[in-house]
């Protein structure tokens, strides 16, 4: 069996990539506090690389800047996904990958809600309530191989 045979979406569609962000000569000041926006989140997560496909979220369309809210007061920051197909099998990795890649690279102040579009995935809820238990997603990076499985679609492809 081929490696298309096994994918379920064997030609996603793509999507063009954002510009990159023009950093500010305030953001590189370490005097001035800077607040932490959409944007921000947006670009630490639009590399993460969809288990399947050698594409990031962006590519995919899986991720959306417009999908992103940030509470600074409040210290929460809330992000949804776009699976590309609805019966998509790694929308929880794709969640928890979204989720691990927030919790190690944001303050510790910050509440991280990942979740999927409404609307857009089969079994939505059953997966919203996965990634918003936090000794599931804890108990899920206890497990070596889905930890590393994580790992990969976190790091950075050349």
């Amino acid at each position: 069996m081929s490696d298309q045979d096994r994918l379920q979406n064997a030609n996603p569609q793509l999507y063009g990539r954002t510009s990159e962000r023009e950093v500010t000569p305030e953001e590189l000041d370490d005097d001035v506090e800077d607040k932490i926006d959409a944007r921000e989140i947006f670009d630490l997560v639009r590399s993460i690389t969809d288990p399947e496909h050698p594409l990031t979220l962006e590519e995919l369309n899986v991720i959306e800047q417009s999908r992103i809210t940030v509470d600074e007061e409040g210290n929460h920051v809330s992000i949804e996904f776009t699976p590309t197909i609805p019966h998509c099998s790694m929308a929880t990795l794709i969640g928890l990958s979204i989720r691990v890649k927030l919790l190690r690279a944001l303050p510790t102040r910050f509440k991280v809600d990942v979740h999927i579009t409404p609307g857009t995935h089969q079994s939505e809820h059953a997966v919203n309530k996965q990634l918003a238990d936090k000794e599931r997603v804890a108990a899920a990076l206890e497990n070596q191989h889905l930890l590393e499985v994580v790992n990969q679609c976190l790091s950075t492809r050349n």
